[in-house]
């Protein structure tokens, strides 16, 4: 069950890396450092990679559909224009300063809206929110109780989607249908000692992989919420991981270094498990 396949995809010193995205239509990771405003991508094919500044911190990163990204920020939802992630055209689809939050993970919905979420810099429960935000820039609070709100997926026939607000060690599972979610219930709790979850994927067997901050580890679960595989890591903060590849078949993690008085060396990289699965392609942001 426990294994250590894992390659350094992207030697880095992220204070805090998440939000592994594949872009299929670029051939490249995404990826960001939270705390670092700063917006990544890497081409395995060439190892080419870029950085970019954002203005403020970004919590996750997603392509839109007609090209460019979408960015959950600090004070709401932005859109880069296509090629801004290097030349700008950056502007609000959804403008709204919260003092004290910032933006955290987000996914994008079988639908093509992204379901945002927010947390407290104190991390106060109850701080943060999970939010649906469409195309037309139109929100609904979806969760308005939250801590840290984190990992957010779907299964694959979309009926199900998995969310994470990691202080209360479990992943969830809903209903899905239409936008809306129902029905909450845990698929699985994370025992005290083994760190807390953080980012999730789903893959095509709707297995749920989670990465656990302060566990030096991803776990996969089956639908069945049995803990079914391990993947160590040399490195305690493991924030989030996504398939990617031109097969969906290597699994991307990204880990951080905030807070560590001693980081280890490859604190703060991107990981890769070649040949881990098959993922599930991610729909791109409708707006």
């Amino acid at each position: 069950m426990t294994t250590r396949p894992y390659e350094v995809a992207v030697r880095a010193e992220a204070e805090l890396g998440e939000g592994p995205t594949w872009d299929a239509p670029a051939g490249r990771l995404i990826w960001i450092d939270i705390l670092g405003s700063r917006l990544h991508t890497y081409d395995p094919a060439t190892g080419r990679r870029t950085v970019r500044r954002t203005e403020q911190h970004v919590g996750a990163v997603k392509p839109r559909a007609g090209g460019g990204l979408v960015l959950n920020l600090r004070d709401g939802v932005g859109l880069l224009d296509p090629d801004g992630d290097r030349d700008g055209g950056f502007r609000w689809l959804h403008h709204e300063p919260v003092p004290g939050r910032r933006a955290n993970d987000a996914a994008v919905a079988p639908d093509g809206a992204l379901w945002a979420g927010t947390m407290r810099y104190d991390e106060a429960p109850g701080g943060g929110t999970l939010s649906r935000v469409g195309g037309d820039g139109t929100v609904d609070v979806v969760l308005d109780d939250v801590a840290v709100s984190n990992g957010t997926g779907w299964s694959p026939d979309g009926r199900l989607m998995y969310y994470i607000d990691s202080p209360t060690r479990r992943v969830d599972v809903f209903d899905y249908a239409d936008g809306r979610v129902s029905g909450r219930r845990t698929l699985a709790e994370i025992e005290d000692g083994a760190g807390f979850p953080d980012g999730l994927t789903v893959d095509a067997d709707g297995c749920v992989w989670v990465a656990l901050w302060q566990g030096s580890a991803v776990r996969r679960y089956t639908p069945d919420g049995e803990l079914d595989r391990v993947i160590e890591l040399p490195v305690p903060l493991v924030t989030a991981c996504a398939f990617g590849g031109a097969g969906l078949s290597d699994l991307y993690i990204t880990t951080a270094r905030v807070g560590l008085t001693e980081p280890p060396a490859l604190a703060g990289s991107v990981f890769v498990v070649p040949e881990a699965g098959k993922g599930v392609a991610e729909p791109a942001f409708a707006g």
